[in-house]
């Protein structure tokens, strides 16, 4: 007997429904995304509506191109060795030691990764200036000129601070990958007579193999596109890089150099791509796939573990406390080189950066509302998204995950160069430009940090029963019905952490803003560099220790709500 079929549901028609959903985050992220960069690349090879190889191999073989391409490749490369070796010791003290206080040394080792780096290269300057009692100290050992020069304007000082800011990329990476290392092969190899060292170099990390090539990638690609870092000590000491020539060049022609710089974010997408692909390949290239629980392992220090820690806590002082006690006592002096005391003492400097210097208020609100606006659209965005990536996995599916991906993986520099050449002109129909506005660089945002909350709230779709969300539609319940009930409030603490990482990324970001800001819609980001360049380093130490004081702010309220999200997600958490 053949049952009457039943009427198709009128709600499904409505706007709202599945198909259309997914057609409107195709056309969103189209625009953000997909078609700047497909601006980029025509704007690169094409400048005149035809392509035109000569004008670009003419331009990447300058000697200013050239040198600038050639000191970016070495910089990143000798920053990326510092910067595996520093995150491998550390991942194995706290993936694999019984060293005391790794909660609290964790936190210190990933805090300068949240901090802005031209924050972070300003705290450093002041540290090693030549009226800092440090600075008599590297030149008497002969590692500071006697002339009183800042020795961090050179190419050493900023492989240096490059390698620092990237080590906690790369401990994130090796840590995770040493936690699934199965205990039972380091039994084994315990029965057979291993010496620590021989289970460390011969068994546990050829299995990590893969986590450290990661990690090196993300250094990699972190050190090619750090603005603020490769702006604060390159640009004063005369060291020229892909980044900086782009700022420059940009900064002193105006929209007319936006061809040739196009060929150059062009040039740094080309090397961030290649040193991913080089990374992928060696750390893939032979199977290291194991069978076995990831029981977690230890390596005891035994009489060694006291002073591991003291060593350890030791490195935490010199790279972390140390500049940052020299940007507090600068931020609290009257004038530049001043020694901190009881007549030097004020201030003022904070209360000018609060209450008397407007552009550093509406910097920071505007930061404030950008950043809040973001991590809510790309939430909201990514829920969505993760629906369709977990369970309906189709071409049109896989070429807006693999967008976001390739957004997230270039320079912010990249994406904002990008983001003019597309809004520089007025938009069709509406006649509008956005160039110059604040709604640019939240185009920018929403393109740059996509990935960073989509990848989380996967995690958190990976983890739901398919079966709730079909027997909710075998019951005659519509698509946005189905996510509202059922799948936002399971997946909801895993984008939570994604939209917190997002905020804390994007609140003191500078690669994506540096081009995009203006009088009127400065961010916090650049307003550092703009307030040092212009000779207000008291007034800008000041503002640093606002903006890394916003930032412990909000770390330590996400690890308040840390036993509300799913595990791991916290990246200074152990």
């Amino acid at each position: 007997m053949l049952l009457p079929r039943k009427p198709a549901d009128w709600r499904a028609k409505l706007p709202g429904s599945e198909q259309l959903i997914l057609w409107f985050l195709v056309l969103v992220i189209g625009l953000i995304s997909i078609a700047p960069l497909l601006r980029l690349l025509w704007a690169a090879l094409a400048p005149a509506g035809s392509l035109d190889l000569t004008r670009l191999l003419r331009l990447i073989a300058s000697r200013r191109v050239s040198e600038a391409a050639f000191n970016t490749l070495w910089i990143a490369l000798a920053a990326t060795l510092i910067a595996v070796l520093l995150g491998l010791l550390a991942a194995w003290l706290v993936a694999l030691t019984d060293m005391p206080g790794k909660q609290s040394w964790v936190f210190a080792f990933i805090l300068p990764l949240m901090i802005p780096p031209q924050v972070t290269a300003l705290a450093w300057i002041q540290a090693i200036s030549p009226s800092s009692p440090l600075f008599d100290l590297l030149r008497v050992s002969g590692l500071a000129p006697a002339a009183g020069e800042q020795p961090l304007y050179s190419a050493g000082g900023i492989v240096l601070l490059l390698g620092l800011h990237g080590a906690p990329l790369v401990f994130l990476s090796v840590r995770a990958g040493l936690r699934r290392v199965p205990a039972e092969l380091v039994e084994a190899a315990r029965i057979t007579g291993a010496s620590p060292a021989y289970l460390l170099f011969s068994v546990i990390l050829p299995l990590a193999r893969p986590a450290i090539f990661a990690g090196a990638a993300l250094a990699f690609v972190a050190s090619v596109g750090n603005f603020g870092i490769q702006a604060m000590l390159g640009i004063p000491g005369h060291v020229p890089t892909l980044i900086t020539l782009v700022y420059q060049r940009l900064n002193s022609l105006g929209p007319d150099a936006l061809p040739d710089m196009a060929v150059l974010s062009l040039l740094i997408a080309v090397m961030t791509l290649t040193g991913l692909m080089v990374s992928q390949k060696l750390g893939g290239s032979r199977d290291v796939r194991v069978v076995g629980t990831p029981r977690h392992h230890q390596q005891p220090l035994g009489r060694g573990r006291i002073a591991v820690s003291i060593a350890a806590w030791l490195w935490m002082a010199i790279t972390l406390l140390l500049p940052l006690s020299a940007l507090l006592g600068t931020s609290l002096t009257r004038g530049f080189g001043q020694p901190l005391s009881w007549a030097t003492l004020t201030l003022d400097n904070y209360a000018t950066a609060l209450w008397g210097f407007p552009a550093i208020r509406n910097a920071f609100f505007t930061s404030l509302w950008l950043t809040l606006l973001t991590a809510i659209l790309l939430t909201l965005t990514a829920l969505f998204m993760a629906f369709w990536i977990s369970w309906q996995r189709t071409r049109l599916v896989r070429l807006l995950q693999l967008s976001s991906e390739i957004a997230w993986s270039l320079p912010g520099i990249v994406t904002g160069i990008a983001a003019i050449l597309f809004f520089l002109k007025p938009l069709p129909l509406l006649n509008i430009s956005l160039y110059g506005t604040v709604w640019i660089i939240l185009a920018a945002y929403l393109s740059n940090f996509l990935a960073l909350v989509l990848r989380p709230t996967l995690a958190g779709f990976a983890q739901i029963d398919r079966a709730l969300d079909e027997a909710a539609q075998l019951a005659g319940a519509h698509f946005l019905r189905r996510m509202w009930d059922i799948l936002l409030p399971l997946a909801a603490p895993s984008a939570m952490a994604g939209a917190i990482l997002v905020f804390l990324t994007a609140l003191n970001e500078i690669q994506v803003s540096v081009l995009l800001v203006t009088a009127d819609t400065e961010t916090l980001g650049p307003l550092i560099i703009a307030l040092d360049e212009g000779g207000s380093a008291t007034l800008a130490a000041a503002t640093g220790c606002l903006m890394i004081a916003v930032v412990l702010l909000f770390m330590g309220l996400a690890t308040l709500l840390s036993s509300r999200l799913p595990a791991g997600v916290l990246p200074w958490r152990t």
